[in-house]
């Protein structure tokens, strides 16, 4: 797509589309609107969405490629003379929501919150569902709007404290159990074990949530759970961590094989190279590996024998279901 009219009609129509709205109806969906600013007559607006005969969104739109964080400004003049309390900004993968919190009439500077189409989330959908044709409504989003501002402006500092802590959070914590000066010598050796017990922290709260999540009590291999050692030992962060979509599918694996095997005799155990499944926890009684940690997805079997394994290519992780027989014959082997 070379132009913007084309990022318009491959993806901002069928996203408005997809919110409930018809695109085919001049009075709901309104493209080109004139908006004359001042002095400037036939300025347009790319769409205009009504509702009830009143505008309830404005939304501009640019070429896919550019960054919609470059032309708030052309927006923030539309919204001025517009009648809608929300304005949208997208290079049709990216959505920014503008509204009024800060001054009445005046749109903020800042977003309340983004849309990206290549990362989404339950809560973001929550979120948009909100502005669509039959959830929507002024005062929920507005009642919601501020929260969701702030919230993001205190994260985005909490995840900047993380990589960088300051000086100012440095000082808090060490306040509160070194009485000693803070030369400068000793602020940056502060700010880099600050570091690592942030670091240290996420990494063993993330591995007792996969704990729980893979439910396998005491039988958890202690590789699953990197053990953090302290910080004046310059712990470094785990060789692995246990993704989420190795979860979902040690998940399918074990609905497949709780036909014929109790949950106990199910085993995971992770791995810098492979996700492993094995029965009663037994190296030796290997049921499938998962190899998801490049490009292209594998599942290793072995029906054929534990030296034998065998790579299959998964597109999505529903096509572990495709193998049933496999796992199954597998665990027939064993016993």
């Amino acid at each position: 797509m070379n132009t913007e009219e084309a990022t318009k009609n491959a993806f901002v129509m069928p996203f408005i589309q997809i919110l409930g709205y018809d695109i085919f109806n001049p009075t709901e969906v309104i493209p080109e609107f004139i908006c004359d600013i001042g002095t400037k007559k036939g300025e347009k607006i790319d769409y205009v969405i009504k509702k009830d005969g009143e505008p309830i969104l404005i939304i501009e739109c640019k070429h896919w490629k550019e960054k919609v964080d470059a032309h708030n400004s052309q927006l923030h003049r539309y919204y001025h003379v517009s009648k809608s309390r929300f304005g949208v900004l997208t290079n049709g993968h990216t959505y920014n929501f503008f509204a009024d919190l800060e001054k009445p009439n005046i749109m903020d500077e800042k977003p309340f919150f983004t849309l990206d189409l290549s990362n989404l989330k339950d809560s973001s959908l929550k979120i948009l569902e909100k502005f669509s044709k039959n959830g929507y409504n002024l005062e929920g989003i507005l009642d919601s709007a501020e929260a969701l501002k702030y919230i993001k402006a205190i994260r985005n500092e909490f995840e900047n404290e993380l990589k960088h802590p300051s000086d100012e959070m440095v000082k808090l914590l060490v306040s509160r159990f070194f009485d000693k000066p803070l030369t400068a010598t000793r602020m940056a050796t502060f700010k880099e074990y600050t570091k690592k017990a942030f670091s240290n922290s996420i990494n063993e709260s993330i591995n007792f949530r996969l704990k729980n999540a893979l439910n396998i009590g005491e039988n958890i291999p202690t590789k699953i759970i990197e053990q953090i050692t302290p910080i004046d030992e310059n712990a470094e962060t785990p060789k692995f961590i246990t993704t989420e979509e190795e979860i979902e599918g040690s998940q399918i694996i074990k609905a497949i094989l709780r036909e014929i095997l109790p949950a106990s005799r199910i085993a995971f155990r992770d791995t810098q190279s492979y996700f492993g499944i094995l029965l009663d926890d037994n190296n030796r009684k290997p049921i499938c590996r998962l190899h998801f940690n490049s490009s292209n997805k594998y599942i290793e079997l072995f029906n054929n024998g534990k030296d034998n394994g065998e790579k299959k290519l998964l597109n999505s992780l529903e096509e572990i279901y495709n193998y049933k027989t496999e796992l199954l014959t597998t665990i027939k082997n064993y016993e």
